[in-house]
């Protein structure tokens, strides 16, 4: 069994990394498991190959972005969410890994990796997990209020367009036209998977749910004093994370976040702050606080975690929550919304808090709970248990190989009937 992976991206972005840990569970597993991506780092690893060869290629994978975007210059007042078009691409279909592949599963493939109408060429099994929305939209990457998907999108609100046929319903018309009908969509929790049942695209698709996924042997607790020593965190207050690749990114939700820490004791409460985060808004909340930056390997984050005394995702749309599953891994309990992904892993007074969507009261509340819990080692120890039963790269990749099985099993009983009827080559286009 030979699985090629489609995977836009650097290392330690949070779709790779939730493609990478599986990637390794199949490999652990004994599956043939090659990832082709356009990163620039490959991690020195054999089983990671970058499209970035020569210095020609290495020209080329920095245009196609830029490409991507040009359709874009046509909406100046836009919001600036990122938006992708895929109507530039690397055509992989024409390289080995291809050619060696049994299956071919698609993950995060935009910032001009793969140009949509290059999929219909493919022949062979298709696995597309969905790690946002993107795949069923018109090029929106959260959809947030507007239900615009489900009827073939246009007045995109986020292009701040007043017409129906603008670049929106062009790109999801596109979609329709050349994605494979017999691919298998995997949505990374129950909330995604719905949402593309919902949706013009995908309404006819096969659409499972399979958990993103978390390498518990990379992430498990420190003894917290030694972590706190190791960032150079001297304090005696409890110690609230809280990280993002971008805090500004609205639907991440840290406005709540901060009327939620208003009600709190400013005392008794230092920040923990990583990823974009500025010292200007840092400060704005009144609170002792400190700023670890972007952190690009899982020892620190282990650490940050580990330093923590609770973790908060205030996000108001997520398609798992990933940090949130990390920070668990590591024996933090977490506090979120009980809403969209991160409510289908923190079960409500159990492992964690889920606050009421989206009142930052009740996020105040779920904050003072879990550092006044009673018993809060034993709250820590079911926080790690629900990730490593849930969400452990090794169970979730005993039920990838169990989905590949059923579709090699499938390939190899359509092949055997088309080869009985004449004409029909069993590969079908919306």
């Amino acid at each position: 069994m030979n699985i090629l992976h489609i995977v836009s991206g650097n290392l330690n972005g949070g779709a790779f990394r939730g493609a990478y840990w599986l990637h390794k569970g199949l490999q652990k597993i004994g599956v043939d498991s090659i990832m082709l991506t356009n990163s620039r780092d490959t991690g020195n690893d054999d089983s990671i190959v970058s499209i970035r060869k020569n210095p020609k290629s290495k020209i080329v994978a920095e245009i196609r972005p830029r490409l991507d975007r040009l359709p874009l210059l046509f909406y100046r007042n836009r919001s600036k969410k990122i938006f992708s078009t895929a109507i530039t691409g690397f055509d992989f279909t024409k390289t080995a890994e291809y050619r060696n592949a049994d299956i071919i599963h698609l993950h995060w493939i935009n910032a001009g990796f793969v140009n949509i109408k290059d999929l219909k060429q493919i022949t062979k099994p298709i696995v597309w997990t969905l790690r946002d929305m993107w795949p069923m939209t018109g090029g929106c990457h959260y959809s947030i209020q507007c239900n615009n998907f489900k009827t073939g999108c246009g007045n995109c609100w986020q292009l701040s367009s007043k017409r129906s046929l603008d670049l929106s319903r062009f790109i999801l018309k596109r979609k329709l036209k050349h994605l494979p009908y017999n691919m298998k969509l995997i949505g990374i929790s129950n909330w995604m998977s719905s949402l593309a049942q919902s949706s013009i695209l995908f309404k006819q698709h096969d659409i499972r749910t399979i958990y993103n996924n978390i390498n518990c042997k990379e992430f498990f607790s420190i003894e917290k004093t030694t972590a706190r020593e190791i960032l150079g965190i001297k304090t005696d207050k409890k110690i609230l994370l809280c990280g993002s690749t971008n805090i500004s990114d609205f639907y991440k939700g840290f406005s709540k976040l901060a009327d939620a820490l208003q009600n709190l004791n400013k005392n008794r409460i230092m920040l923990l702050f990583f990823g974009s985060a500025s010292n200007e808004f840092l400060t704005s909340l009144g609170y002792e606080y400190k700023s670890l930056g972007f952190l690009n390997d899982n020892i620190s984050l282990r650490l940050a975690y580990s330093a923590s005394d609770v973790f908060v995702a205030p996000s108001l749309m997520d398609a798992f929550g990933k940090t949130i599953a990390e920070s668990m891994a590591c024996g933090t309990p977490t506090v979120c919304f009980n809403a969209t992904g991160p409510g289908e892993i923190v079960d409500h007074k159990i492992n964690g808090y889920a606050a009421t969507p989206f009142e930052p009261d009740d996020l105040a509340k779920g904050i003072k709970w879990v550092l006044e819990h009673p018993n809060y080692q034993a709250l820590t120890q079911k926080a790690r248990k629900k990730v490593l039963t849930n969400f452990d790269n090794s169970v979730i990749a005993k039920k990838y190989y169990d989905l590949y099985q059923e579709l090699l099993n499938n390939a190899t009983l359509t092949a055997a009937q088309s080869s009985s009827k004449p004409g029909n080559y069993g590969f079908v286009t919306l």
